[in-house]
């Protein structure tokens, strides 16, 4: 996530205010049971298993609704947006009033809600647990959530994923440009050092006339749903390291379990709740990358930081990976691959001596992840290998702030995309993004910086800069007239509507008032010229208090969330 008020962290309060609810209609067209993704499906009438294994296995497949898109062809903007006092003052509902939920249910959705991520796996490492980052089931907590899901219209949540294909073809063809890449970047790589050693080994691709024929992405676009105008408006495309794909999967499935048991006295359907499908998507796009590589003997790395809280996140996929499409994943942090990784005359990666199919980075998105040179020659192994990499170096540098920045400019999605229609769905949901090259737009954001961000080259949260110090770091480079500019993207602040939420932390139930941001996941392989799977791939909904800047889960802002579509 990237928007909010201010920077305050989410809240550990432990006072609680009785919560209310009032009801939607609901529509069912089907009473009948999703299919799973093993060869059984749920053994009871709601959609639930009985047995263990099944219980922990079990995602379906999700269908969602198609809507008619706007044929507008111009960016929407969000509006004007009102003075921080008025916006203080927009009505603070979850689409129904939880300060009237009796407090005993509250109590009771809290401890069943708790019991049900215990048993399922919904947990994460305990940060005062020294080793809950390299060991698994040392010091495991609940990962934070809301007790309830979102109410989310139908209608944008359907022109969301409708977007995920085009977005995935977009990122492809982008990728497949060197020259726009390089030139695109190059003022960002004199003075991001990151940026510069993630394009110097682009270079030695091109220079190798390294090609990629088999291409893999796990991609999740992120969105916020303007208040003002009522518009979905994209905030970054993710092209590394998309987070959660277990827990969305995970944080659904209990919403809808939460649904069943005690939707009537909420007046809550659980049908409304769809169905999440990410981590059977992405375990599916995983197993078909390593059928292309065609070696039976080859196995999935994951390339993870040497401490990850999150593992349990990343051990879901793998387990959906190995019991649905027996296929095996090994973890390794780049250190190790440096260590133990070799590069066969044919271009075949070894690692340990294993052969490498697909190569997953769920770390390796930040400068901290390449503290010696140890990492960075571990990386360019990687690349000059035939293995599938999500996501190669030039997905990689797709997804990066400067080129959506450049992506919004007049005439550029049409070098990518052919279908006119394709460029307006995605120009229409574009925030603006500005280079900080624009002096009129720097005055402006000068004058008003409530109203822009200024983000860096940079995954994860905790990055961007907001408010008071969107001016004084503005009129800093501006006074210096220095090239650390270059380094930035000036973007459009979103106001969505701020609703009041009972949020689920370290085992405490707190209300507070939220704001929440929209991720969808797509799944994309191609070999050569044929498109294998091309697919809008389930969800990510997080929540947020209105007045934290910063949004990332796993960064500590935030909590998992689901949809209710209305």
């Amino acid at each position: 996530m990237g928007v909010g008020y201010s920077s305050l962290p989410l809240s550990t309060a432990t006072q609680h205010n009785s919560f209310p609810l009032t009801t939607f209609p609901s529509e069912t067209k089907s009473n009948s049971v999703p299919k799973s993704i093993f060869s059984s499906n749920p053994t009871k009438k709601d959609g639930t298993f009985n047995t263990y294994l099944h219980k922990f296995a079990f995602f379906p497949t999700t269908q969602f609704p198609i809507c008619v898109l706007h044929a507008r062809v111009g960016p929407l903007r969000c509006g004007r947006v009102r003075d921080m006092e008025i916006l203080e003052e927009i009505d603070s509902k979850r689409a129904w009033d939880v300060r009237s939920i009796d407090q005993d249910l509250i109590q009771k959705l809290t401890y069943d809600a708790l019991v049900w991520s215990s048993l399922h796996g919904l947990v994460i490492g305990d940060k005062s647990i020294r080793r809950s980052g390299k060991v698994p089931g040392i010091g495991m907590n609940h990962a934070p959530f809301a007790l309830l899901p979102l109410p989310f219209p139908e209608s944008h949540f359907s022109e969301a994923c409708e977007l995920a294909p085009i977005f995935n073809e977009l990122i492809d063809r982008v990728s497949l440009d060197a020259k726009f890449l390089q030139e695109s970047l190059s003022r960002t790589k004199k003075v991001d050092a990151f940026t510069s050693r993630l394009l110097d080994i682009h270079s030695r691709m091109i220079e190798m006339n390294k090609k990629e024929d088999i291409r893999l992405g796990l991609h999740r676009s992120d969105y916020m749903l303007c208040e003002q105008t009522k518009s979905l408006l994209q905030i970054e495309l993710n092209t590394i390291s998309c987070s959660f794909p277990g827990f969305s999967s995970l944080v659904s499935e209990l919403h809808r379990s939460l649904l069943i048991h005690h939707g009537k006295l909420l007046g809550l359907d659980s049908k409304r709740v769809p169905l999440n499908s990410t981590v059977s998507k992405f375990a599916e796009a995983l197993a078909k990358a390593w059928t292309e590589f065609n070696n039976p003997r080859a196995v999935v790395m994951v390339v993870v930081s040497s401490e990850e809280r999150n593992m349990y996140d990343q051990h879901w996929l793998f387990s959906v990976l190995r019991e649905k499409h027996n296929v095996t994943t090994i973890r390794k942090t780049l250190a190790e691959v440096d260590e133990e990784g070799e590069l066969l005359p044919d271009g075949t990666l070894v690692v340990g001596g294993q052969v490498i199919a697909v190569v997953y980075f769920r770390g390796a998105y930040a400068p901290i992840d390449f503290p010696s040179e140890t990492e960075w020659r571990a990386r360019l192994l990687v690349e000059q290998s035939t293995a599938i990499k999500s996501p190669s170096v030039s997905y990689h540098l797709a997804g990066t702030k400067k080129i959506q920045q450049e992506l919004t400019k007049p005439n550029v999605l049409e070098r990518f995309l052919d279908n006119k229609e394709d460029v307006a769905r995605v120009r229409k949901c574009f925030a603006g993004l500005w280079s900080l090259d624009d002096p009129e737009i720097v005055n402006k954001a000068i004058e008003r910086p409530d109203l822009y961000i200024v983000k860096p080259q940079r995954e994860g949260g905790g990055n961007n800069i907001y408010g008071d110090d969107v001016r004084k770091t503005l009129l800093r480079l501006k006074g210096e007239r220095i090239e650390e500019g270059a380094a930035y993207v000036l973007m459009q602040r979103i106001f969505p509507s701020v609703s009041l939420t009972p949020l689920i932390q370290d085992g405490i139930c707190h209300e507070d008032d939220t704001i929440s941001e929209l991720g969808i996941y797509s799944t994309y392989i191609r070999n050569n010229e044929k498109v294998i799977m091309n697919e809008q791939s389930g969800y990510l909904m997080r929540t947020k208090i209105s007045s934290s800047n910063e949004g990332g889960v796993a960064a500590g802002y935030a909590v998992l969330d689901s949809v209710y579509l209305t």
